[in-house]
């Protein structure tokens, strides 16, 4: 099929995935006049509630992606573990952006790591452990180390710590023995992600760079515009957009990266709107999922540019539903402050149940009042 289609309301777009992440798609899409089909299995999921046709459904049931392909005029992803080879069945029949071949790419740590070194991005020292005698050869690795499963990770999960290589057997086993990567842990100075659409024309809008901070592998707070040198921000976006082209990428990426004194390296890619690109739904002319819908429509990119100088988004995670629903009234009280709540049906620890965005002048003081405002709505 041809991939330069110009897709206009009130055509159905098709997500495969549930999520925050596509409820936002949804929203977004049926605000421009579109219909939206979300293909996931579970019946309350957030994405689900708000389509026009929800397909309760595995990812790769043939039925389910035969009505996606029979109805709808393009079929995208709001989660990097889609089906690459289920979705390739439908792409003669109806276009899947991000082509299946970018999905396959990025939803295999392996493969993606050996895309970035054969196109020239930079990453950190890695090897493989996929069988005995990889596991040995490990022996000559540098610890500490992070053992990550090469498919199905997110959100630290599917990782184990290592500090030396007597202790990489017994971390495979707990992971299955499934192929894995072994990253050398880094003395980071900073986590930064860029997140941007790509047309299949090759039109390109970037978001400003965003600074991150995890905790327990899960983005807990994230603050934009980064804090870097002169030069700095338009030397890594210039970077993300060579992946994104090399990729053949088309649709809304993230590239999260790894700052270690002057050198950069690529820790992944999310072949989806990214988590740090929340900050675009209250200080942006155009979200990160309205881009997508842009993006994968063919229509034009929209503005990009931050409205205010400097904002913080801070995750809620399912741990502030401890004691009960937890007590909004600051946050909303607030008029810095933004809140989003995905309206997913159970709190669970270590859940993303929503997340606030903060803008108060300056980055590193909306970060400071959003951790403040989240504990005060846990009670602390």
């Amino acid at each position: 099929m041809s991939t330069h289609t110009v897709i206009t309301p009130p055509a159905m777009l098709g997500i495969v995935g549930g999520g925050q992440l596509g409820r936002y798609f949804v929203i977004a899409a049926r605000n421009m006049g579109y219909r939206v089909t979300v293909l996931e299995p579970d019946p309350l999921s957030p994405a689900g509630a708000l389509a026009d046709v929800h397909l309760v459904a595995a990812y790769d049931d043939t039925d389910a992606l035969e009505q996606l392909a029979a109805t709808c005029a393009v079929v995208t992803i709001e989660f990097e573990n889609a089906p690459a080879s289920a979705l390739a069945t439908i792409a003669d029949r109806t276009l899947v952006h991000p082509p299946t071949a970018a999905i396959a790419t990025c939803q295999d740590r392996i493969a993606e790591k050996a895309f970035l070194e054969e196109i020239g991005a930079p990453v950190g020292p890695y090897t493989t452990v996929v069988d005995e005698s990889s596991l040995e050869a490990a022996a000559d690795f540098s610890y500490p180390a992070i053992l990550k499963t090469a498919r199905n990770g997110y959100d630290g999960k599917g990782q184990i710590t290592c500090a030396e290589h007597a202790e990489l057997a017994a971390a495979w086993e707990s992971l299955g023995r499934v192929p894995c990567v072994l990253e050398q842990k880094l003395p980071l100075d900073r986590e930064l992600s860029v997140v941007l659409a790509r047309t299949a024309d090759d039109r390109v809008a970037a978001y400003p760079v965003s600074q991150n901070q995890h905790l327990r592998g899960v983005l807990d707070v994230s603050h934009t515009p980064a804090y870097l040198p002169p030069g700095a921000p338009e030397a890594a976006t210039d970077l993300c957009i060579y992946i994104a082209r090399e990729l053949n990428f088309v649709g809304v990426l993230a590239v999260e990266m790894f700052v270690v004194g002057n050198d950069v390296f690529v820790n992944e890619i999310a072949p989806r709107p990214h988590n740090s690109g929340h900050y675009t739904l209250d200080a942006c002319n155009t979200s990160q999922f309205e881009q997508q819908v842009r993006a994968v429509c063919g229509l034009a990119l929209g503005e990009t540019e931050l409205r205010v100088k400097g904002l913080a988004m801070a995750n809620l995670m399912g741990d502030l539903w401890a004691q009960g629903e937890p007590d909004w009234s600051k946050v909303l009280c607030n008029p810095a402050a933004y809140l989003h709540l995905y309206g997913k049906a159970e709190a669970r620890p270590g859940r993303k149940m929503g997340h606030i965005t903060v803008i108060a002048g300056t980055a590193m003081g909306s970060a400071d009042l959003a951790r403040r405002l989240r504990r005060q709505a846990g009670g602390d």
